[in-house]
Protein backbone atom coordinates (compact mmCIF):
# COMPACT_ATOMS: atom_id res chain seq x y z
CA UNK A 1 0.00 0.00 0.00
CA UNK A 2 1.44 3.33 -1.03
CA UNK A 3 1.53 5.87 1.75
CA UNK A 4 1.27 9.57 1.12
CA UNK A 5 3.91 11.86 2.53
CA UNK A 6 2.92 14.48 5.14
CA UNK A 7 3.31 17.22 2.51
CA UNK A 8 1.07 15.38 0.03
CA UNK A 9 -1.56 14.85 2.66
CA UNK A 10 -1.53 18.45 3.84
CA UNK A 11 -2.09 19.57 0.25
CA UNK A 12 -5.01 17.18 0.02
CA UNK A 13 -6.51 18.58 3.24
CA UNK A 14 -6.03 22.11 2.01
CA UNK A 15 -8.25 21.60 -1.02
CA UNK A 16 -10.70 19.00 0.28
CA UNK A 17 -14.32 19.97 0.68
CA UNK A 18 -16.23 23.19 0.75
CA UNK A 19 -16.98 25.52 3.65
CA UNK A 20 -19.60 24.42 6.16
CA UNK A 21 -21.85 27.29 7.11
CA UNK A 22 -24.31 27.31 10.02
CA UNK A 23 -27.51 25.49 9.15
CA UNK A 24 -26.14 23.91 5.94
CA UNK A 25 -25.27 20.37 5.02
CA UNK A 26 -21.89 19.39 3.64
CA UNK A 27 -21.00 16.80 1.03
CA UNK A 28 -17.43 16.09 2.11
CA UNK A 29 -18.45 14.48 5.41
CA UNK A 30 -20.09 11.52 3.66
CA UNK A 31 -16.86 9.83 2.57
CA UNK A 32 -13.45 9.60 4.28
CA UNK A 33 -10.79 11.85 2.85
CA UNK A 34 -7.87 9.76 4.10
CA UNK A 35 -7.07 6.75 6.25
CA UNK A 36 -5.12 5.99 9.40
CA UNK A 37 -3.95 2.37 9.51
CA UNK A 38 -3.55 0.76 12.95
CA UNK A 39 -2.49 -2.80 13.74
CA UNK A 40 -5.76 -4.45 12.74
CA UNK A 41 -8.12 -1.52 12.20
CA UNK A 42 -8.23 1.07 9.43
CA UNK A 43 -9.77 4.39 10.38
CA UNK A 44 -11.43 6.65 7.86
CA UNK A 45 -10.64 10.32 8.48
CA UNK A 46 -13.28 12.85 7.46
CA UNK A 47 -14.22 16.45 8.20
CA UNK A 48 -17.53 16.94 10.00
CA UNK A 49 -17.50 20.75 10.04
CA UNK A 50 -14.93 23.42 9.25
CA UNK A 51 -14.31 27.19 9.23
CA UNK A 52 -14.79 27.35 13.00
CA UNK A 53 -13.56 30.07 15.34
CA UNK A 54 -11.28 28.05 17.65
CA UNK A 55 -13.43 25.27 19.12
CA UNK A 56 -12.33 24.82 22.71
CA UNK A 57 -14.62 22.11 24.07
CA UNK A 58 -16.46 19.38 22.16
CA UNK A 59 -18.70 16.82 23.82
CA UNK A 60 -21.27 14.26 22.79
CA UNK A 61 -24.73 15.46 23.78
CA UNK A 62 -27.74 13.45 24.98
CA UNK A 63 -29.39 14.46 21.68
CA UNK A 64 -26.68 12.64 19.68
CA UNK A 65 -25.20 15.88 18.41
CA UNK A 66 -21.68 17.14 19.02
CA UNK A 67 -21.84 20.25 21.16
CA UNK A 68 -18.93 22.65 21.00
CA UNK A 69 -17.82 26.01 22.29
CA UNK A 70 -15.93 28.53 20.20
CA UNK A 71 -13.51 30.73 22.05
CA UNK A 72 -15.18 33.87 20.70
CA UNK A 73 -18.36 33.15 22.68
CA UNK A 74 -20.59 30.84 20.63
CA UNK A 75 -22.10 27.50 21.65
CA UNK A 76 -23.28 25.23 18.82
CA UNK A 77 -24.50 21.71 18.16
CA UNK A 78 -23.72 19.81 14.95
CA UNK A 79 -25.16 16.60 13.57
CA UNK A 80 -22.09 14.42 12.97
CA UNK A 81 -23.66 12.48 10.12
CA UNK A 82 -24.49 15.58 8.04
CA UNK A 83 -22.46 18.50 9.38
CA UNK A 84 -25.65 20.50 9.94
CA UNK A 85 -24.95 23.13 12.58
CA UNK A 86 -27.29 24.93 14.96
CA UNK A 87 -26.01 27.90 16.95
CA UNK A 88 -27.54 27.49 20.40
CA UNK A 89 -26.23 30.61 22.11
CA UNK A 90 -23.85 33.54 21.78
CA UNK A 91 -22.56 35.09 25.03
CA UNK A 92 -21.68 38.76 24.43
CA UNK A 93 -19.89 39.26 27.75
CA UNK A 94 -17.18 36.72 26.97
CA UNK A 95 -13.76 38.37 27.14
CA UNK A 96 -11.47 36.88 24.53
CA UNK A 97 -7.76 37.60 24.58
CA UNK A 98 -5.00 35.10 23.82
CA UNK A 99 -6.01 31.98 25.82
CA UNK A 100 -9.06 33.66 27.38
CA UNK A 101 -12.63 33.36 26.14
CA UNK A 102 -15.44 30.83 26.15
CA UNK A 103 -13.72 27.66 27.31
CA UNK A 104 -15.07 24.61 29.16
CA UNK A 105 -18.54 23.09 28.82
CA UNK A 106 -20.40 20.03 30.09
CA UNK A 107 -23.88 18.69 29.32
CA UNK A 108 -25.65 16.94 32.16
CA UNK A 109 -26.66 13.43 30.98
CA UNK A 110 -30.03 13.31 32.77
CA UNK A 111 -30.95 16.94 33.53
CA UNK A 112 -31.61 19.64 30.87
CA UNK A 113 -28.60 21.67 31.93
CA UNK A 114 -25.47 22.89 30.18
CA UNK A 115 -22.57 24.23 32.27
CA UNK A 116 -20.11 26.65 30.67
CA UNK A 117 -17.06 28.46 31.98
CA UNK A 118 -15.72 31.65 30.41
CA UNK A 119 -13.57 34.67 31.17
CA UNK A 120 -15.10 38.09 31.67
CA UNK A 121 -13.63 41.59 31.96
CA UNK A 122 -15.39 43.67 34.60
CA UNK A 123 -15.87 47.43 34.38
CA UNK A 124 -12.87 48.00 36.64
CA UNK A 125 -10.73 45.88 34.22
CA UNK A 126 -10.61 42.95 36.64
CA UNK A 127 -10.52 39.58 34.88
CA UNK A 128 -12.74 36.88 36.35
CA UNK A 129 -13.91 33.43 35.33
CA UNK A 130 -17.59 32.56 35.48
CA UNK A 131 -19.30 29.18 35.69
CA UNK A 132 -22.85 29.57 34.38
CA UNK A 133 -25.66 27.02 34.08
CA UNK A 134 -28.08 27.22 31.16
CA UNK A 135 -31.26 25.27 30.52
CA UNK A 136 -31.21 23.30 27.27
CA UNK A 137 -34.09 23.21 24.80
CA UNK A 138 -34.20 21.75 21.29
CA UNK A 139 -32.86 24.90 19.65
CA UNK A 140 -31.50 27.27 22.27
CA UNK A 141 -30.03 27.74 25.75
CA UNK A 142 -31.94 29.91 28.19
CA UNK A 143 -32.25 30.97 31.84
CA UNK A 144 -28.58 31.62 32.71
CA UNK A 145 -27.75 31.03 36.36
CA UNK A 146 -24.37 32.15 37.70
CA UNK A 147 -23.02 29.33 39.87
CA UNK A 148 -19.55 30.66 40.64
CA UNK A 149 -17.31 33.63 39.90
CA UNK A 150 -13.64 33.31 40.76
CA UNK A 151 -10.40 35.21 40.03
CA UNK A 152 -8.93 35.08 36.52
CA UNK A 153 -5.85 36.47 34.83
CA UNK A 154 -4.34 36.90 31.38
CA UNK A 155 -3.45 33.20 31.43
CA UNK A 156 -3.71 29.95 33.41
CA UNK A 157 -7.49 29.98 33.70
CA UNK A 158 -7.84 26.20 33.44
CA UNK A 159 -11.55 25.80 32.83
CA UNK A 160 -12.54 22.25 32.03
CA UNK A 161 -15.95 21.13 33.30
CA UNK A 162 -17.26 17.58 33.60
CA UNK A 163 -20.19 15.80 35.26
CA UNK A 164 -19.12 13.11 37.71
CA UNK A 165 -20.72 9.64 37.78
CA UNK A 166 -22.78 10.75 40.82
CA UNK A 167 -24.09 13.80 38.96
CA UNK A 168 -21.91 16.50 40.52
CA UNK A 169 -20.26 19.34 38.61
CA UNK A 170 -16.46 19.12 38.60
CA UNK A 171 -14.62 22.30 37.60
CA UNK A 172 -10.86 22.65 36.99
CA UNK A 173 -9.44 26.09 37.73
CA UNK A 174 -5.96 27.28 36.79
CA UNK A 175 -3.65 29.03 39.23
CA UNK A 176 -4.32 32.34 37.39
CA UNK A 177 -0.55 32.70 36.90
CA UNK A 178 -0.10 33.39 40.61
CA UNK A 179 2.05 30.65 42.08
CA UNK A 180 0.83 30.79 45.72
CA UNK A 181 -2.78 30.10 44.67
CA UNK A 182 -2.48 26.40 43.85
CA UNK A 183 -1.53 25.07 47.32
CA UNK A 184 -3.56 27.71 49.21
CA UNK A 185 -6.71 26.13 50.65
CA UNK A 186 -8.34 29.57 50.85
CA UNK A 187 -8.01 30.18 47.08
CA UNK A 188 -10.35 28.80 44.41
CA UNK A 189 -7.51 28.82 41.87
CA UNK A 190 -5.29 25.85 41.05
CA UNK A 191 -7.97 23.41 42.16
CA UNK A 192 -10.52 20.87 41.12
CA UNK A 193 -13.84 22.01 42.60
CA UNK A 194 -16.96 19.93 43.23
CA UNK A 195 -20.48 21.33 43.46
CA UNK A 196 -24.14 20.47 43.14
CA UNK A 197 -25.96 21.37 39.93
CA UNK A 198 -27.41 24.45 41.64
CA UNK A 199 -23.95 25.71 42.62
CA UNK A 200 -24.17 24.76 46.29
CA UNK A 201 -21.48 22.85 48.17
CA UNK A 202 -22.30 19.12 48.45
CA UNK A 203 -22.77 17.91 51.99
CA UNK A 204 -20.29 15.07 51.40
CA UNK A 205 -17.45 17.25 50.10
CA UNK A 206 -14.17 16.48 51.88
CA UNK A 207 -13.91 19.98 53.37
CA UNK A 208 -17.20 21.16 54.95
CA UNK A 209 -18.60 24.22 53.24
CA UNK A 210 -15.76 24.23 50.69
CA UNK A 211 -15.84 23.38 46.97
CA UNK A 212 -12.29 22.04 47.03
CA UNK A 213 -11.78 18.45 45.88
CA UNK A 214 -8.04 18.58 45.11
CA UNK A 215 -5.34 21.27 45.04
CA UNK A 216 -1.83 22.06 43.84
CA UNK A 217 -2.71 22.19 40.12
CA UNK A 218 -1.01 24.60 37.72
CA UNK A 219 -3.32 24.71 34.70
CA UNK A 220 -5.55 21.72 33.97
CA UNK A 221 -6.52 21.35 30.31
CA UNK A 222 -8.54 18.12 30.25
CA UNK A 223 -10.80 16.08 32.53
CA UNK A 224 -12.15 12.56 32.01
CA UNK A 225 -13.68 9.71 34.00
CA UNK A 226 -12.88 6.11 33.13
CA UNK A 227 -15.45 3.35 32.95
CA UNK A 228 -14.33 2.24 36.41
CA UNK A 229 -14.72 5.70 37.95
CA UNK A 230 -11.10 6.84 37.79
CA UNK A 231 -10.77 10.60 37.40
CA UNK A 232 -7.95 11.87 35.17
CA UNK A 233 -6.67 15.38 34.43
CA UNK A 234 -4.15 16.58 31.85
CA UNK A 235 -2.10 19.51 33.05
CA UNK A 236 0.36 22.02 31.61
CA UNK A 237 3.75 22.10 33.27
CA UNK A 238 6.14 25.02 33.21
CA UNK A 239 9.42 24.37 31.39
CA UNK A 240 9.26 20.66 32.27
CA UNK A 241 6.83 17.96 33.25
CA UNK A 242 3.50 18.26 31.55
CA UNK A 243 1.40 15.80 33.50
CA UNK A 244 -1.44 13.31 33.39
CA UNK A 245 -2.77 13.02 36.93
CA UNK A 246 -5.17 10.62 38.61
CA UNK A 247 -7.22 13.10 40.61
CA UNK A 248 -8.14 11.87 44.08
CA UNK A 249 -10.34 13.22 46.83
CA UNK A 250 -8.24 15.61 49.02
CA UNK A 251 -5.30 14.97 46.67
CA UNK A 252 -2.36 17.39 46.76
CA UNK A 253 -0.38 17.73 43.52
CA UNK A 254 2.22 20.15 44.88
CA UNK A 255 2.54 22.86 42.20
CA UNK A 256 4.60 25.07 42.33
CA UNK A 257 6.88 23.18 44.74
CA UNK A 258 7.10 19.99 42.68
CA UNK A 259 6.98 19.45 38.93
CA UNK A 260 6.47 15.87 37.79
CA UNK A 261 7.99 13.11 39.92
CA UNK A 262 9.93 15.11 42.56
CA UNK A 263 13.21 14.07 40.98
CA UNK A 264 15.28 17.18 41.81
CA UNK A 265 16.92 17.82 45.19
CA UNK A 266 14.66 20.66 46.33
CA UNK A 267 11.60 18.72 45.23
CA UNK A 268 12.72 15.63 47.10
CA UNK A 269 13.20 17.64 50.27
CA UNK A 270 9.71 19.11 49.90
CA UNK A 271 8.18 15.68 49.21
CA UNK A 272 9.78 14.35 52.41
CA UNK A 273 7.79 16.95 54.36
CA UNK A 274 4.54 17.24 52.39
CA UNK A 275 2.81 14.17 50.99
CA UNK A 276 1.87 14.67 47.35
CA UNK A 277 0.49 12.58 44.49
CA UNK A 278 2.89 12.21 41.54
CA UNK A 279 1.58 12.07 37.97
CA UNK A 280 0.86 8.74 36.30
CA UNK A 281 2.95 10.02 33.39
CA UNK A 282 4.87 13.23 32.70
CA UNK A 283 6.48 14.68 29.58
CA UNK A 284 9.76 16.57 29.28
CA UNK A 285 10.18 18.28 26.83
CA UNK A 286 6.67 19.55 27.28
CA UNK A 287 3.94 18.73 24.74
CA UNK A 288 1.11 21.04 25.94
CA UNK A 289 -1.55 18.41 26.66
CA UNK A 290 -5.15 19.47 26.06
CA UNK A 291 -8.52 17.70 26.15
CA UNK A 292 -8.81 14.04 27.14
CA UNK A 293 -11.38 11.26 27.08
CA UNK A 294 -11.45 7.62 28.13
CA UNK A 295 -11.88 5.12 25.29
CA UNK A 296 -13.53 1.83 26.22
CA UNK A 297 -15.24 0.77 22.98
CA UNK A 298 -14.64 -2.37 20.92
CA UNK A 299 -15.05 -0.20 17.81
CA UNK A 300 -11.30 0.49 17.75
CA UNK A 301 -9.89 -2.51 19.66
CA UNK A 302 -6.30 -1.20 19.63
CA UNK A 303 -7.44 1.80 21.65
CA UNK A 304 -9.66 0.04 24.18
CA UNK A 305 -8.98 1.14 27.77
CA UNK A 306 -6.86 4.13 26.84
CA UNK A 307 -6.84 7.82 27.59
CA UNK A 308 -7.08 9.74 24.32
CA UNK A 309 -5.39 13.12 24.55
CA UNK A 310 -4.90 15.98 22.12
CA UNK A 311 -1.77 18.11 22.31
CA UNK A 312 -1.06 21.68 21.27
CA UNK A 313 2.72 22.12 21.21
CA UNK A 314 3.28 18.59 19.95
CA UNK A 315 0.20 18.86 17.67
CA UNK A 316 -0.73 15.19 17.94
CA UNK A 317 -3.21 12.63 19.21
CA UNK A 318 -1.78 10.63 22.11
CA UNK A 319 -3.22 7.21 22.94
CA UNK A 320 -2.21 6.38 26.51
CA UNK A 321 -2.67 2.75 27.53
CA UNK A 322 -4.02 2.01 31.03
CA UNK A 323 -3.66 -1.07 33.18
CA UNK A 324 -6.67 -3.27 33.99
CA UNK A 325 -7.48 -1.33 37.18
CA UNK A 326 -7.20 1.96 35.29
CA UNK A 327 -4.89 3.60 37.79
CA UNK A 328 -1.52 3.54 36.01
CA UNK A 329 -0.06 3.97 32.53
CA UNK A 330 1.44 1.10 30.53
CA UNK A 331 2.64 3.12 27.54
CA UNK A 332 1.53 5.47 24.76
CA UNK A 333 1.35 5.80 20.99
CA UNK A 334 1.45 9.04 19.02
CA UNK A 335 -0.66 9.68 15.93
CA UNK A 336 -1.32 12.54 13.49
CA UNK A 337 1.74 14.55 14.55
CA UNK A 338 1.71 17.82 12.65
CA UNK A 339 -0.99 16.66 10.22
CA UNK A 340 -3.94 18.70 11.48
CA UNK A 341 -2.05 21.08 13.75
CA UNK A 342 -2.98 21.81 17.33
CA UNK A 343 -5.60 19.45 18.78
CA UNK A 344 -7.53 21.22 21.52
CA UNK A 345 -10.18 18.67 22.44
CA UNK A 346 -11.83 15.40 21.52
CA UNK A 347 -14.87 13.31 22.32
CA UNK A 348 -16.10 9.75 21.76
CA UNK A 349 -19.53 8.79 20.41
CA UNK A 350 -21.55 5.99 22.05
CA UNK A 351 -20.67 3.84 19.02
CA UNK A 352 -16.94 4.39 19.51
CA UNK A 353 -16.10 6.91 16.80
CA UNK A 354 -13.54 9.54 17.82
CA UNK A 355 -13.94 13.24 17.07
CA UNK A 356 -11.09 15.75 17.37
CA UNK A 357 -11.19 19.55 17.27
CA UNK A 358 -8.27 21.59 15.97
CA UNK A 359 -7.08 24.89 17.46
CA UNK A 360 -5.08 26.55 14.68
CA UNK A 361 -6.75 29.95 14.62
CA UNK A 362 -6.01 30.68 18.24
CA UNK A 363 -3.40 33.16 19.44
CA UNK A 364 -0.43 30.80 19.14
CA UNK A 365 -0.63 28.70 15.94
CA UNK A 366 2.09 26.28 14.97
CA UNK A 367 4.36 26.57 11.96
CA UNK A 368 2.42 26.31 8.72
CA UNK A 369 -0.98 26.86 10.32
CA UNK A 370 -3.77 27.84 10.10
CA UNK A 371 -4.68 26.12 6.85
CA UNK A 372 -7.58 26.97 4.61
CA UNK A 373 -10.87 26.03 6.34
CA UNK A 374 -9.31 25.75 9.79
CA UNK A 375 -10.54 25.21 12.43
CA UNK A 376 -12.43 21.96 12.04
CA UNK A 377 -13.94 18.94 13.78
CA UNK A 378 -12.64 15.65 12.34
CA UNK A 379 -14.04 12.15 12.68
CA UNK A 380 -11.99 8.94 13.02
CA UNK A 381 -14.17 5.91 12.27
CA UNK A 382 -13.36 2.31 11.27
CA UNK A 383 -13.68 1.42 7.59
CA UNK A 384 -13.18 -1.88 5.80
CA UNK A 385 -9.97 -0.83 4.03
CA UNK A 386 -8.02 2.21 2.94
CA UNK A 387 -8.64 1.48 -0.72
CA UNK A 388 -7.31 4.38 -2.77
CA UNK A 389 -7.40 6.83 0.13
CA UNK A 390 -4.20 8.61 1.12
CA UNK A 391 -2.76 6.87 4.18
CA UNK A 392 -1.62 9.16 6.95
CA UNK A 393 1.82 8.81 8.52
CA UNK A 394 1.31 7.87 12.15
CA UNK A 395 3.76 10.43 13.45
CA UNK A 396 5.94 13.20 12.11
CA UNK A 397 9.59 12.44 11.41
CA UNK A 398 12.15 14.75 13.01
CA UNK A 399 15.53 14.49 11.33
CA UNK A 400 17.59 15.24 14.40
CA UNK A 401 20.78 14.17 12.65
CA UNK A 402 20.51 17.23 10.42
CA UNK A 403 20.04 19.63 13.32
CA UNK A 404 22.60 20.97 15.74
CA UNK A 405 22.04 20.18 19.39
CA UNK A 406 21.10 23.77 20.18
CA UNK A 407 18.52 23.82 17.38
CA UNK A 408 16.93 20.61 18.67
CA UNK A 409 16.75 22.01 22.20
CA UNK A 410 15.28 25.26 20.88
CA UNK A 411 12.63 23.32 18.94
CA UNK A 412 11.72 21.32 22.04
CA UNK A 413 11.69 24.06 24.64
CA UNK A 414 11.37 27.48 23.00
CA UNK A 415 9.86 27.30 19.55
CA UNK A 416 6.21 27.10 20.66
CA UNK A 417 6.49 30.55 22.25
CA UNK A 418 9.28 32.34 20.39
CA UNK A 419 8.47 30.72 17.03
CA UNK A 420 10.74 29.05 14.45
CA UNK A 421 11.84 32.42 13.08
CA UNK A 422 12.64 33.77 16.56
CA UNK A 423 10.19 36.65 16.20
CA UNK A 424 7.89 35.65 19.05
CA UNK A 425 4.35 36.98 19.50
CA UNK A 426 3.88 40.71 19.92
CA UNK A 427 2.66 41.59 23.39
CA UNK A 428 3.21 38.09 24.74
CA UNK A 429 6.54 36.45 23.91
CA UNK A 430 9.45 38.75 22.98
CA UNK A 431 11.37 38.40 19.75
CA UNK A 432 14.78 36.73 20.01
CA UNK A 433 15.80 37.65 16.47
CA UNK A 434 17.91 40.86 16.52
CA UNK A 435 17.30 41.24 20.25
CA UNK A 436 19.86 43.35 22.12
CA UNK A 437 19.25 41.25 25.19
CA UNK A 438 20.11 38.09 23.25
CA UNK A 439 23.16 39.44 21.46
CA UNK A 440 24.42 41.61 24.32
CA UNK A 441 26.08 40.54 27.57
CA UNK A 442 26.00 36.74 27.70
CA UNK A 443 25.94 36.74 31.49
CA UNK A 444 22.74 38.78 31.63
CA UNK A 445 21.07 36.47 29.12
CA UNK A 446 22.17 33.38 31.03
CA UNK A 447 20.69 34.75 34.26
CA UNK A 448 17.31 35.00 32.56
CA UNK A 449 17.65 31.55 31.01
CA UNK A 450 18.55 30.06 34.38
CA UNK A 451 16.04 31.90 36.57
CA UNK A 452 13.27 32.80 34.16
CA UNK A 453 11.10 35.90 34.27
CA UNK A 454 9.17 36.21 37.50
CA UNK A 455 6.82 38.97 36.40
CA UNK A 456 3.23 38.24 37.42
CA UNK A 457 1.75 38.04 33.92
CA UNK A 458 -0.08 35.38 32.01
CA UNK A 459 2.96 34.47 29.86
CA UNK A 460 5.78 33.94 32.35
CA UNK A 461 9.11 32.58 31.19
CA UNK A 462 10.14 29.57 33.26
CA UNK A 463 13.66 29.06 34.53
CA UNK A 464 15.78 26.39 32.84
CA UNK A 465 18.19 25.73 35.68
CA UNK A 466 17.05 22.10 35.64
CA UNK A 467 18.90 21.57 32.37
CA UNK A 468 22.53 20.34 32.30
CA UNK A 469 25.13 23.05 31.81
CA UNK A 470 26.03 21.61 28.41
CA UNK A 471 22.44 21.96 27.19
CA UNK A 472 22.08 25.52 28.47
CA UNK A 473 25.30 26.46 26.70
CA UNK A 474 24.04 24.83 23.48
CA UNK A 475 20.62 26.44 23.46
CA UNK A 476 21.91 29.89 24.49
CA UNK A 477 24.68 29.74 21.91
CA UNK A 478 22.16 28.74 19.27
CA UNK A 479 19.83 31.70 19.80
CA UNK A 480 22.82 34.10 19.87
CA UNK A 481 23.77 32.94 16.37
CA UNK A 482 20.43 31.99 14.78
CA UNK A 483 18.40 34.05 12.30
CA UNK A 484 20.02 37.51 11.99
CA UNK A 485 21.88 37.32 15.30
CA UNK A 486 25.66 37.39 15.38
CA UNK A 487 27.22 37.06 18.81
CA UNK A 488 29.81 34.99 20.60
CA UNK A 489 28.90 31.47 21.59
CA UNK A 490 28.39 30.44 25.21
CA UNK A 491 30.66 27.96 26.98
CA UNK A 492 29.92 25.52 29.76
CA UNK A 493 32.25 27.57 31.98
CA UNK A 494 30.07 30.63 31.31
CA UNK A 495 26.99 28.73 32.44
CA UNK A 496 28.72 27.38 35.56
CA UNK A 497 29.85 30.90 36.51
CA UNK A 498 26.35 32.36 36.13
CA UNK A 499 24.76 29.43 37.91
CA UNK A 500 27.05 30.07 40.89
CA UNK A 501 26.15 33.76 40.86
CA UNK A 502 22.46 32.87 40.89
CA UNK A 503 22.91 30.44 43.76
CA UNK A 504 21.46 27.59 41.72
Amino acid sequence: MKRSTPVQFLLLCLFAGSACRPGTKTNFVQQPESALVLESTTLGVSTVIQDLNVPWEICWGPDNRIWFTEQSGTISAVKPETGERKIMLTIPEVYRQRSLGLLGMALHPTEPYVFVDYTHLKKDSTIVSKLVRYTRTADTLKDPLLLLEYPGNTGHNGSRVIISPDGKVMLATGDAARYPNAPDTASLNGKVLRMNIDGSVPADNPYPGNYMWSRGHRNIQGLAYTSGGGFFASEHGDATDDELNLVQKTGYYAWPHIEGYADRPKEKNYADTFAFIPPVIAWTPTIAPAGIDHYMSDNIPEWKNTILMGTLKNASLRVIRLNATQDSVLGENVYLSGIFGRIRDLCVSPGGDVYIATSNRDWNPGKGFPKTHDDRIIRLSPISSAGNLPVLPQSANLNTAALAKGAVLYANYCEACHKPDGRGIKGSFPALDRSKLVTGDAGQLLQIVLKGSKKNTGEQMPGFAFMPDEDIAAITGYIRNAWRNQADSVTVADVQRERKKAGL
